[in-house]
């Protein structure tokens, strides 16, 4: 693997002499070697000098260089000794943590909570097993399952490196949606492994999410433990990115005054979230879903999943690109190619959705700048937004599966809380977690 260049959080403590400007100075400089201002800090006020604590968001390692040496330059301003590097810091220790539900003091709380009161419930499981979701964790707790073969943007870097992004998974169900999530990081670059540990370790977990595997494998894995599991099941790369991106299209279909019902969707590219895109689409109304994909494979897949009765074509032709760039009023791009889109090529009024990370598409503005009515990249579409609230609703209401009308409802949820002027609504609101875990259930109930 190739060195990737990747944004740094590093905090600066620096001591200004206290005369107008100087702080302005400072952060001038920063912006001048193309890092942004994070948080400002200040630690103390004196007669003579400030002091305070800048978080700069760098580019990359050389830009943190380059942003020491030039404060150290500037008249008025010593940095001081205590650079933290911003991400390590979170890290450090882990980002997670198991802590006890219940408190024991006494002789009597032991024998309560272990022998041998326990065998008690022990024997309540043994007589029925569904008492576990309610007599431990279970009900409570989701495995995040991967094997490191496709972590974010950095291919397959292996379980124990895939870690952190797991921790953070973990972190969000348990902020948002007061859910256990625990990290199961597999040496199993097999599908088949994967698959028989999971179905192993599945009695311990009340659903199962599975993250940054490898495409074409994680079909057969997903499938395989939909199948053979009867608990809640979801590739978050799949099905939470297509969930995000569909609630985004409903907002911008309102913000317009649009009927999904008089729109055309198309979606080039249907590798893992394409056409889980493309295929929850098929259940909005859309007039007609296009989709292209160079490979057999990914047409194919989009055949499979959308909804029945729904006008579905789908091609590998590169004409059959070029007819849903220029036919589609909202326009999805999955396919990893920076640039594809040049902005001639937008339509007037269009919706586009330019998601391939870390570089889109198309840029935001350029797609404005072409004619489009509202345009989005992947930094808009976060996962956060659907994950917890899919896996809340699904957990309380005993949900065996997580269906397509689920997915639906925590879509709509999700548009319904998204404030008029915005695509998404902001993905550390509780509430909006809240809705879609409500209407997931009830989703799943009816």
């Amino acid at each position: 693997m190739g060195e990737l260049s990747i944004e740094r959080d590093e905090v600066f403590r620096i001591k200004t002499a206290r005369r107008p400007g100087t702080l302005a100075k400072a952060l001038a400089v920063i912006g001048e070697l193309g890092a942004q201002i994070g948080e400002i800090v200040t630690l103390s006020v004196g007669a003579e000098f400030n002091i305070r604590e800048v978080t700069v968001i760098a580019p990359d390692d050389a830009t943190v260089e380059k942003v020491h040496q030039a404060l150290e330059e500037l008249d008025g301003i010593e940095v001081l000794p205590g650079q933290v590097d911003k991400v390590f810091a979170q890290h450090e220790g882990g980002k997670i943590g198991v802590h006890s539900t219940a408190t024991v003091r006494t002789l009597q709380d032991m024998r309560e909570v272990y022998t041998p009161g326990v065998a008690r419930v022990v024997q309540a499981i043994v007589e029925d097993e569904s008492v576990a979701d309610n007599l431990t964790w279970r009900g409570n707790t989701v495995a995040i399952v991967t094997n490191g073969s496709r972590v974010l943007g950095m291919g397959d870097v292996g379980p124990v490196a895939a870690l952190p992004v797991m921790e953070g998974k973990a972190l969000f169900y348990a902020e948002l949606v007061d859910l256990n999530a625990v990290p199961i990081v597999l040496d199993a670059p097999d599908p088949g492994q994967v698959i028989e540990t999971v179905v192993r370790l599945s009695p311990g977990f009340g659903g199962i999410h599975l993250e940054d595997i490898a495409t074409p494998a994680v079909y057969e894995i997903e499938r395989e433990l939909i199948r053979r599991l009867d608990i809640p099941v979801l590739h978050d790369d799949q099905h939470g990115t297509a969930v995000v991106v569909m609630a985004a299209v409903l907002s911008a279909a309102r913000q317009l005054g649009k009927e999904t019902a008089d729109l055309s969707f198309g979606q080039l590219g249907l590798g893992a979230a394409g056409s889980a895109i493309a295929g929850l689409a098929s259940g909005f109304g859309f007039e007609i879903i296009r989709g292209f994909d160079p490979s057999p494979d990914g047409v194919e897949r989009l055949l499979e999943i959308t909804e029945q009765g729904v006008s579905v074509l789908a091609n590998t032709d590169d004409s059959f690109a070029d007819e849903i760039i220029d036919r589609s009023d909202v326009l999805v791009m999955t396919t990893g190619l920076p640039g594809l889109l040049p902005p001639d090529r937008c339509r007037t009024g269009q919706i586009i959705m330019a998601l391939s990370n870390p570089v889109p598409e198309i840029a935001i503005s350029e797609a404005r700048r072409g004619g489009a009515a509202i345009a989005a990249d992947g930094s808009i579409v976060n996962n956060v937004l659907a994950y917890p609230g899919l896996f809340r609703g699904a957990l309380d209401s005993g949900a065996g599966s997580i269906t397509m009308a689920m997915k639906r409802a925590a879509a709509f949820a999700i548009a319904d809380a998204t404030p008029d002027d915005q695509l998404l609504p902001d993905p550390l609101d509780r509430d909006v977690h809240r809705r879609v875990a409500k209407a997931v259930a009830e989703a799943a109930s009816g």
